[in-house]
């Protein structure tokens, strides 16, 4: 078993606490290989950012378990090297069995979602505890899930949203022992969240529930999937280099940042860096169409990707500064 101490690793047990005080939320942004890895390190070390590195079961299994310990290491170590180290956490995304959750607390993870929504209360909160009680041993954080999300995104699939029922968080929260939820307020997985038509304005979050939850469990972390605001000036760029994404919508920047100012401590990003180094790369291949160097056009993914969580970081999420 390898520690996530032993990579300089941390859980979110204190950010969680020091973000909900500060008013602003932690950034959580995926990753499934070595450019995006650099961008996001290199952009939280250049805001000052303290930050939850997600790796869903589909990327665990991509980029390799054993090589997934020594990124994140290596991930801890290229800040030192930047010239300011950042806490950063090493977080399973939508785990979907204790087997899974375990395997990822041994290899090194210091944080496990276990996502239970799609199963009765009593069998969410059954498989949770179960996680719950594991991770706990060696000091991993663990977040569960109450509602669903629609949209789709590597192993997550709805065709419907069920919005979290207020009523049922402090049941689940004192059964399960949880350290953080992930509460569905109209939020949604991946690049198409909202059936909108061109011009139209998606619909806005459910404040009302988030603020009826705060009002049950007081002081309690709380955490925002599938939020990312699918920028139209990144997807008209893929469209303009032969793209073919019609009809995208994602969550208003505004509401984010209203949400990272109450109990939301913890927002999931994603979707938004796909597109970016999708448009980055498209550009490449369509103005330099003798290049074959993956240098020559992941590295402008990496560069574009890196801007774009910059300006999450500092005017979304709020947490600059922080680390």
């Amino acid at each position: 078993m390898i520690h996530y101490k032993e990579l300089g690793l941390v859980n979110s047990r204190e950010l969680f606490q020091k973000a909900m005080k500060g008013s602003y939320a932690i950034p959580a942004f995926n990753f499934n290989n070595m450019e995006q890895l650099q961008a996001i390190i290199a952009a939280c070390v250049e805001t000052k950012s303290p930050v939850i590195l997600q790796v869903s079961k589909g990327a665990r299994q991509y980029a390799n378990q054993t090589l997934l310990q020594y990124m994140a290491k290596g991930a801890v170590e290229f800040a030192k090297e930047m010239g300011h180290p950042i806490p950063i956490v090493l977080h399973l995304d939508h785990g979907d069995s204790f087997e899974l959750a375990k395997s990822c607390i041994e290899t090194g993870f210091s944080s496990v979602m276990i996502d239970g929504s799609h199963h009765s209360f009593d069998d969410n909160a059954k498989l949770t505890k179960q996680v719950v009680e594991y991770a706990h041993q060696y000091d991993v954080t663990v977040e569960g899930e109450l509602g669903v999300l629609a949209g789709i995104e590597d192993e997550v699939s709805a065709e419907r949203s069920h919005y979290t029922k207020p009523e049922e968080v402090e049941e689940f929260v004192k059964r399960t022992g949880v350290d953080s939820l992930a509460i569905s307020i109209g939020t949604s997985h991946g690049a198409f969240k909202f059936k909108v038509k061109p011009g139209e304005t998606p619909p806005p979050l459910r404040f009302d529930i988030l603020e009826e939850v705060e009002r049950r469990i007081p002081g309690f972390p709380i955490v925002l999937h599938g939020a990312s605001s699918v920028p139209q000036n990144i997807v008209d760029e893929i469209n303009k280099y032969g793209g073919k994404m019609l009809n995208t919508a994602g969550v208003s920047e505004d509401q984010l940042r209203r949400a990272a100012s109450s109990a939301v401590c913890k927002v999931n990003i994603d979707s938004d860096g796909r597109l970016a180094m999708t448009a980055a790369i498209r550009k490449v291949f369509s103005t330099k169409p003798d290049e074959f160097d993956p240098r020559k056009y992941l590295g402008p993914a990496r560069d574009s990707l890196k801007e774009l969580y910059k300006h999450k970081i500092i005017n979304v999420l709020g947490s600059a500064n922080q680390a």
